[in-house]
């Protein structure tokens, strides 16, 4: 937490129909254990739901996890959710089965980060440090 003011708070959400989140826990154990804050939304959330915790939590960072294939649709209408509803300033991550190929729409769609499955938990701490200004 060297020089904020406090913890930058993150919520993690499963969208869609994926039924999978042991990988959403676990990093949301590492963020926690990284001094971060975190809310987990729990599975089958939809772009709405996942949009309204964001605004009542007052996070810093969305982090959507997606097993499905659905990462490019589902983070849009997060994106889009999060817009409408007053919380577009949220720096938003994917993590999940994204294929490289994918990384360069998920940034046109708003996502500050992408973070493929394997991705170490140090990676991702550190961009959320280095990107998240509390």
């Amino acid at each position: 937490m060297t020089g904020r003011t406090r913890p930058i708070k993150v919520l993690v959400a499963k969208p869609g129909l994926d039924g999978h989140d042991v990988g959403a826990k676990i990093v949301a154990r590492a963020l926690m254990d990284a001094g971060m804050e975190v809310v987990y939304t729990g599975l089958r959330r939809s772009p709405g739901e996942i949009a309204a915790a964001a605004v009542e939590e007052d996070v810093d960072v969305v982090g959507l996890s997606v097993l499905s294939g659905a990462h490019i649709p589902l983070t849009r209408r997060v994106v889009e959710e999060l817009r409408a509803n007053g919380a577009g300033d949220a720096t938003v991550i994917v993590g999940g089965n994204i294929p490289p190929s994918d990384e360069e729409a998920m940034r046109e769609i708003g996502v500050a980060g992408v973070f493929p499955t394997g991705t170490s938990f140090d990676a991702i701490v550190e961009f959320l440090e280095s990107t998240v200004t509390t």
